[in-house]
């Protein structure tokens, strides 16, 4: 046997394995349910936390989407304006619903976002639960309604939604499904959903927390140096009680992304975060990386033999694999040929986001930069 046909071999093996084994990631199965969830008998008081820097364009949209939810209960919403200079305040508006608080500076030891979830949380006060939202995610008037509905009955420490991320560009339509998709690849949701299952993943546009149980944690100071804070909390929070993640046409992102540069940025702002600020980790990586989207496509072009088909083979389930997400962002399932190119799109981030680190720059966020202090 030679060389290139063990490589495809083991490239079908590990993709038979991910489609058959690995949680269903890959069918988005995990999404707002079809049926009404039962409301509680008392609804239970709510305060929404947004963290903001410079986010003018966006958040008059976003504070709206909040103050006008149809909640039954007690709801208030804080925005944490955090040093911008942009009269992200201003474009906020004003409302019964809102408070607006003028963030401190950044201590040592924390992470900027996190630092003024912290300074909202703390303004809130003792509501039973936390809704931890972006301030470019617009959210549908029955958002909170459901989460909380869904919180009670499940007795959950954290309900989770993704939101659907803009995707309206070349550069979006080709990178945004596949971020998702490799998040999901990541943080399989029906495993992270899972009592019996450690793995914990959530994300940030629209995280609704048991107060208590984030009390019980050690409040969001235990997690102030986490770079991908939503999966860190989710990972603090899992451990008092069960989790829920799941995809949703509710909550939007509203933010445009822009053009392939600038979501080049945003991956390699927390790649290597992801990877533990490990060489040995980031090594691992590319070359598995290399091998399970670099490998099919190569052998299945240039190769002959067992290798052209095992690679051929191997392409044809990476491409099947894609097109529950794609169908869900309403792409062409011809983006699925494609995911090997876009794989090599993150690769070269990953390996951006190791240098960047390296250099001192790493994740960079509107003139911070916040990776390094995870070394101290």
């Amino acid at each position: 046997m030679t060389v290139a046909a063990a490589l495809g071999i083991v490239a079908l093996a590990i993709w038979l394995g991910l489609l058959l084994g690995y949680g269903g990631f890959w069918l988005a199965r995990e999404r707002d349910p079809c049926d009404p969830v039962a409301p509680p008998a008392d609804w239970p008081e709510v305060v929404a936390v947004v963290p903001a820097r410079d986010e003018a364009d966006v958040i008059g949209r976003a504070v709206g989407s909040l103050v006008a939810q149809d909640y039954p209960g007690r709801f208030r919403v804080i925005l944490v304006d955090d040093g911008s200079r942009d009269g992200t305040a201003a474009a906020a508006g004003t409302h019964e619903r809102l408070e607006i608080v003028t963030g401190a500076p950044l201590p040592p030891g924390w992470t900027g976002k996190l630092w003024a979830m912290a300074q909202g949380i703390e303004r809130a006060g003792a509501p039973a639960y936390l809704w931890l939202t972006d301030a470019d995610i617009a959210h549908a008037p029955d958002t909170l309604r459901l989460l909380v509905a869904e919180a009670v009955t499940g007795g959950l420490a954290l309900n989770s939604r993704m939101a659907r991320l803009r995707c309206d560009s070349l550069a979006e339509r080709a990178l945004i499904p596949a971020f998702v998709f490799f998040f999901q690849m990541l943080y399989p949701f029906a495993r992270v959903n899972r009592a019996d299952r450690r793995i914990a993943g959530a994300a940030g546009g629209c995280m609704l927390a048991s107060a208590s149980a984030l009390r019980a944690a050690g409040g969001i100071a235990a997690i102030r140096r986490a770079l991908i804070d939503d999966c860190a909390l989710a990972a603090l929070l899992k451990q008092e009680g069960p989790i829920r993640l799941a995809l949703t046409d509710r909550s939007l992102s509203i933010r445009p992304y822009g053009g392939w540069r600038a979501i080049g940025a945003m991956i390699a702002r927390s790649a290597y975060a992801q990877l533990h600020y490990s060489p040995l980790w980031l090594t691992g990586a590319l070359a598995g990386m290399a091998l399970v989207y670099g490998a099919p496509p190569l052998l299945a072009l240039f190769g002959d033999g067992m290798a052209r088909m095992t690679g051929a083979a191997a392409w044809a389930l990476m491409a099947l694999s894609f097109q529950p997400m794609l169908r869900f962002y309403r792409r062409s399932p011809l983006w699925g040929v494609a995911l090997p190119l876009i794989a090599a799109f993150y690769a070269g981030c990953t390996l951006a986001s190791a240098v960047r680190v390296w250099q001192g720059r790493g994740g960079m966020w509107k003139g911070r930069a916040q990776a390094w202090r995870h070394g101290q």
